[in-house]
């Protein structure tokens, strides 16, 4: 039956709140994330034992308020290895003629940025050039080191448009075949993941094994929960799949902004959340010797073990509701594929 026209307008009325609502959502995250960087906390240290240095630093600390955290470190070694520990994101080397200043740009190309002009006035204020030393450069295939985070974008993107389709197209086929479908897709996303970093662009030269590990893990944990968010948001499920691995996500994976630049709400949204897990799970491997690697391995598995949980929760809802005819099957899939063109 033809709709009237009344009819098509309020169809067409009521999918346009999907993408006015991802305009609003996209517009708060990004700028509230993103607009006013600055600097919060942000733990850097001066290199010296004596007196001067323990002055300086505290000369430093008084005058950048809350914006970092400055203790002393006894030597240029014992810098780096903090540096290297992400313990500490910037080391300044104080000499009359030559004041040094230690980052790992690998980690965070602007957290390095960041802590360049915090040092350069006070080099300045000596009279000397402040020479910069990137004691964890990032790949030559990277060399702003935010490779990582647009691999992140793309395998994110492969993983929740999967959602649409296998929740909108495969939403007729029972919840076992739907999750192997997701296990299936995201081992395919890893893949070719991993040879986005590797061969194609050279995002990093080795640890490739890990890489791939924690590739599927997030593409995994993001399949996994779609897929099972499906069951209870229908067509929202695109809207709402966006906003935990879209607006949240990449906002806070630390990828563009470290969470000590950011505001208190994403630089939370840092320490647990899937993207960082990612970010900083392959920064840490690849660049940093495995520091604190354990921990965002740790998060990758708690997200796809949640996402495995709603997937065997939304099974058992499914299996306990009466199946729908096929006329209303194809007439919902029809409608969430609609809407998935927000993807």
């Amino acid at each position: 039956m033809r709709p009237t026209p009344g009819g098509a307008l309020r169809h067409v009325l009521t999918h346009l709140i999907t993408p006015l609502l991802m305009c609003v959502g996209m517009g708060l995250a990004y700028l509230g994330a993103f607009s006013q960087p600055s600097p919060h906390e942000l733990p850097v240290a001066v290199v010296g034992s004596g007196q001067s240095s323990r002055a300086l630093a505290h000369a430093i600390a008084d005058k950048a308020g809350d914006k970092l955290s400055v203790r002393t470190v006894a030597d240029r070694a014992e810098a780096v290895r903090q540096l290297k520990d992400r313990r500490v994101f910037g080391a300044y080397v104080p000499d009359k003629r030559a004041p040094e200043l230690l980052v790992a740009s690998a980690g965070s190309d602007t957290t390095a940025v960041a802590v360049e002009k915090a040092f350069a006035p006070v080099a300045a204020r000596q009279g000397a050039p402040l020479k910069i030393t990137d004691v964890v450069p990032p790949a030559d295939g990277d060399p702003t080191g935010q490779g990582i985070f647009f691999l992140l974008v793309a395998l994110s993107i492969g993983s929740y448009a999967s959602v649409a389709v296998l929740g909108g197209a495969g939403g007729a086929l029972p919840m076992r075949q739907r999750a192997v479908l997701a296990g299936t897709v995201s081992l395919a996303v890893s893949v070719i993941g991993v040879l986005f970093a590797g061969p194609v662009f050279h995002l990093v030269d080795h640890g490739m094994w890990g890489l791939w590990t924690m590739a599927w893990a997030y593409s995994a944990g993001i399949l996994l929960m779609g897929v099972g968010l499906h069951t209870f948001l229908k067509r929202w499920t695109t809207l709402g799949v966006m906003v935990l691995f879209v607006m949240l996500n990449f906002t806070s994976a630390g990828g563009v902004y470290r969470p000590e630049l950011q505001n208190g709400f994403f630089a939370g949204l840092h320490s647990f959340w899937n993207g960082a897990g990612f970010v900083e799970g392959v920064r840490s491997l690849v660049y940093f010797d495995s520091a604190g690697l354990d921990g965002h391995v740790w998060t990758l598995m708690l997200w796809l073990l949640a996402g495995a949980a709603v997937l065997a929760v939304a099974g058992a809802v499914e299996s306990r509701r009466a199946r729908p005819e096929p006329e209303d099957r194809a007439a919902e899939a029809e409608e969430e594929m609609e809407e998935a063109v927000g993807v």
